[in-house]
């Protein structure tokens, strides 16, 4: 008897590709004896709706979409209680999270790791009442993914990131915040200062870029062990430390001068004022609180 598929695609991400190849995928699962159901989504939250409603009797549920549409998804799961085993289709613009778990660019090599690959049990964060799959992040640069347009994205992937983010390099925004984290060895330790950024992952790639967090840690980032990756950056002082933190930034070259850096599986974030956050790329709302978890193996997703 064949196994049910549920397969959720976005049919905007990227530029669209995914309408070129969707009978081809389909195909694929078909051969590797999936009963398959389709469903494009039609909304913003449908992905979500759909995975929180969804009927148990599917073994597989198949996404196709950016880190958005996994993002949705991963939500919508946890919100349903119960798992189901993912098989993820990257046709974003950037695809941070794919590249972390090398999964292809290329739509058929992608489907056929889904059918025929591996499950592995992933860390997810959890974010106040909200789920994230690889980043959380404040700050320069943060309001960059949700603010750029769709078509700037679908031309130009990640530079699109960097030509929005220079617009705001002249209104950079400080934020008072106390940092309370557990660290890897239990001790809970308190951060104060004025931060201009700030990024909790579980990633290689951050906005089509090797992570700042992946050369600070030297590569040692593990997807499943319960721990984020942590960067905060300092207010610069002067003009020369602005350009000097920037330039760390593009080339993920570490000056730990004016960042801190470090590993937690529960952090707490606290201000006086609101700050607005993302979560993979999409608008997280304003917060003057946020408990940050790490989610240890909580999504099972198909890899090679």
């Amino acid at each position: 008897m064949s196994r049910k598929a549920l397969f959720i695609l976005n049919p905007h991400s990227g530029k669209g590709l995914i309408k070129n190849h969707l009978l081809e995928i389909t195909d694929i699962l078909v051969k590797a004896d999936y009963e398959v159901t389709v469903y494009p989504t039609q909304s913003r939250g449908d992905a979500k709706r759909l995975m929180r409603e969804r009927d148990k009797c599917y073994e597989l549920v198949v996404c196709s979409g950016g880190d958005g549409t996994l993002d949705e998804i991963v939500t919508g799961m946890v919100q349903s209680g119960f798992k189901t085993t993912i098989g993820y289709i990257p046709a974003g613009s950037t695809n941070d999270f794919a590249k972390s778990l090398k999964i292809p660019s290329t739509m058929k090599k992608a489907a056929e790791i889904v059918a025929q690959g591996n499950v592995f049990s992933c860390d997810i964060g959890r974010f106040n009442k909200d789920i994230f799959v690889y980043v959380a992040a404040f700050g320069i640069f943060t309001e960059v993914s949700y603010e750029t347009p769709q078509e700037m994205k679908n031309m130009l992937g990640h530079m699109a990131y960097l030509l929005e983010g220079v617009k705001q390099l002249a209104n950079i925004k400080s934020y008072p915040l106390k940092v309370t984290y557990v660290s890897e060895n239990g001790e809970e330790i308190v951060i104060e200062g004025d931060f201009i950024y700030g990024m909790v992952t579980n990633s290689h790639s951050i906005g089509g870029f090797k992570s700042i967090a992946g050369n600070v840690f030297k590569g040692k980032i593990d997807l499943n062990d319960g721990l984020f990756e942590v960067t905060l950056i300092k207010v610069p002082k002067n003009p020369m430390e602005l350009n000097s933190i920037l330039a760390a930034i593009a080339i993920a070259d570490i000056d730990t001068k004016y960042m801190f850096n470090f590993k937690s599986g529960k952090l707490v974030f606290e201000s006086e004022e609101e700050v607005a956050w993302t979560l993979d790329g999409e608008y997280g709302g304003k917060h003057t609180r946020v408990v940050l978890l790490n989610d240890k193996e909580a999504m099972d997703i198909i890899v090679k």
